[in-house]
C-alpha cells in the first residue's frame, strides 16, 4: 500500500528550499493585502523583505541540488512554480498595492505575470535544448525571472519614502476612462525583456 504523504517523501532537500521560496511568495502577496486591508504600512514592507528571502532560497536550491547531484524535473517544475509566486505575482501584487490600480495598470501588472509564466514555461521546454551537449544551460534566453526583485526595491524605497498610493512618483494620468500610472512602465518593460528570444544572458 502507498504510504501517506509519500509525495512529499519523495522530495530532495534542494525542493525544501523551493518551497519555501513559494513561501515567501505566498507571505508576501498576504501582505499586500493585509496592508490594503488595514493600511499599516510595516505590513507592506515585510512583504517586500520576503522577495529577497525569496530570491536567496531560490539560488540556494540549485546549488544544494548540484552539491546533492540530485537536480530532477520534479524539482525544476517546483522552482518555476515557486518563481511564478515570488517573482511574478508578488511584485504584482506589491505593485497594485502601492498605489498602481489604474485600469491601464491592471493590464500592465497582468501582462508582467503573463511574461513571466511564459518565460518560464519556455526555459523548461528548451533547457534540454539550450544544455547542449552538458547538463546544464549555458545562457537564458531574455532575463530570468528573479530580476523582478529589482522592481520590488524600488517599490520599497518608494514605501519608505511615503511615496505610495496618492503621492506615487510620476503622479498619475487619466485615459479614457482608467487611470495610468507611468511607475508601472517599470513592469511593462521588465516583463518585454523577460521575453525577448534575442537578448541572451550567460548563466553562471
Amino acid at each position: 500500500m502507498k504510504r501517506h504523504f509519500s509525495m512529499l517523501r519523495e522530495f530532495h532537500l534542494a525542493d525544501w528550499f523551493t518551497l519555501g521560496n513559494a513561501f515567501c511568495g505566498t507571505g508576501a502577496v498576504f501582505a499586500a493585502m493585509r496592508f490594503l486591508q488595514e493600511g499599516g504600512v510595516r505590513d507592506l514592507l515585510i512583504g517586500m523583505a520576503l522577495i529577497p528571502l525569496a530570491f536567496i532560497l531560490d539560488a540556494l536550491d540549485g546549488n544544494v541540488a548540484r552539491w546533492r547531484k540530485s537536480a530532477s524535473t520534479l524539482g525544476r517544475e517546483l522552482d518555476s512554480l515557486a518563481d511564478v509566486i515570488s517573482f511574478g505575482v508578488a511584485p504584482a501584487a506589491l505593485a497594485y498595492a502601492c498605489g498602481l490600480q489604474g485600469g491601464w495598470d491592471w493590464i500592465v501588472l497582468s501582462y508582467f505575470v503573463g511574461c513571466g509564466v511564459s518565460r518560464l514555461a519556455r526555459y523548461n521546454v528548451t533547457a534540454e535544448a539550450l544544455s547542449g551537449d552538458g547538463d546544464k544551460v549555458k545562457y537564458f534566453e531574455g532575463t530570468p525571472i528573479p530580476t523582478s526583485l529589482v522592481l520590488v526595491v524600488v517599490l520599497a524605497i518608494a514605501t519608505w519614502q511615503g511615496a505610495i498610493g496618492d503621492n506615487l512618483w510620476f503622479g498619475m494620468v487619466q485615459f479614457g476612462p482608467w487611470q495610468f500610472h507611468p511607475l508601472v512602465l517599470m513592469f511593462f518593460v521588465s516583463g518585454s525583456l523577460m521575453i525577448s528570444k534575442t537578448l541572451r544572458i550567460p548563466k553562471p
